[in-house]
């Protein structure tokens, strides 16, 4: 199952009482796909929404509102499930209750005390999405008109997180991708469950980042060292193919031939290995002075 699936059905878990099954209905119907004097038309393919909106709109308007439920299913395997009120008087009642006029807006009227997050959890049943965490941080609002998502987005404003707007062919989406906005929002609409999820995934994620960047500074390192070594090799040749070693002094005779035998050793490992032990600072000095040597022979 989808991460969008665990948030709706912790959304489903908190629709426990009067007030909650009102304001989450009411964020389903606004919501919706069509609201027209003749029809009210909804569309899903959640498995939590098939079980979730003829239950809510049963126990708010009783057995009295008949609900048309037709299941498609689509080539990928998934069934959209379009449910359909007609008629007019069936359409006046509920559109009354709701405040539901010609241009939709969100009416607070229809949202009792500390109802609000089952109204939005209503909206993220219908037409809200989540990706899942291990890819991207990204949860949307896909609103049916431009109007509805204005007012969306104040509503999102007034509990916290800033949404960002997009409009697609036929929607306009609200959307957030600040992980912190989005642990507070699903918070916010009873999915405290995914909220720890998904701080959980960005911890891990967090530490192999980690794990990866030292790692990449450790191959960066090691790179360092071989390419440095190569040339600390490539000048004691020089030196060699002139008048040997045994013209330098004993130190940097010393460290010359401790290089060629060890050419992967860091300047700290080769310093402790010398015959009177010396810091990396100390080895790195008396590779300069091999460096220079050879230089000089280099521009005869």
């Amino acid at each position: 199952m989808s991460f969008s699936h665990d948030v709706r059905e912790c959304i489903r878990s908190t629709i426990n009482d009067h007030d909650r099954r009102f304001a989450c209905l009411y964020g389903m119907l606004l919501f919706g796909r069509t609201v027209t004097h003749e029809e009210i038309c909804l569309k899903s393919e959640s498995e939590v929404f098939r079980s979730v909106f003829p239950v809510l709109l049963k126990t708010v308007f009783g057995a009295s509102v008949p609900l048309a439920i037709e299941n498609k299913p689509r080539k990928d395997g998934e069934i959209l499930t379009i449910y359909r009120i007609t008629g007019e008087s069936y359409v006046t009642t509920i559109r009354h209750t709701f405040h539901i006029h010609e241009e939709r807006r969100i009416d607070m009227r229809n949202l009792p005390t500390n109802s609000m997050g089952a109204f939005l959890g209503g909206v993220f049943l219908t037409c809200g999405s989540i990706t899942d965490p291990m890819k991207e941080y990204h949860l949307e609002f896909s609103a049916p008109t431009e109007q509805l998502c204005k007012d969306l987005c104040d509503i999102l404003y007034s509990v916290g997180v800033h949404p960002n707007v997009m409009q697609r062919k036929y929607t306009w989406s609200a959307y957030l991708k600040v992980s912190e906005e989005i642990e507070d929002l699903l918070t916010f609409i009873g999915a405290q469950k995914c909220t720890l999820e998904l701080i959980e995934i960005k911890i891990n994620k967090e530490v192999i980042n980690q794990i990866n960047r030292r790692n990449n500074c450790d191959m960066a390192n090691i790179d360092k060292t071989i390419s440095a070594s190569e040339k600390q090799c490539r000048d004691i040749q020089e030196i060699i193919s002139h008048d040997g070693l045994k013209e330098l002094s004993p130190e940097l005779q010393e460290l010359a031939e401790l290089r060629l035998e060890n050419p992967h050793l860091s300047l700290a490992e080769l310093g402790g290995m010398l015959g009177k032990p010396i810091g990396r600072s100390g080895v790195n000095h008396r590779f300069r002075k091999l460096s220079a040597i050879a230089e000089t022979y280099r521009n005869l």
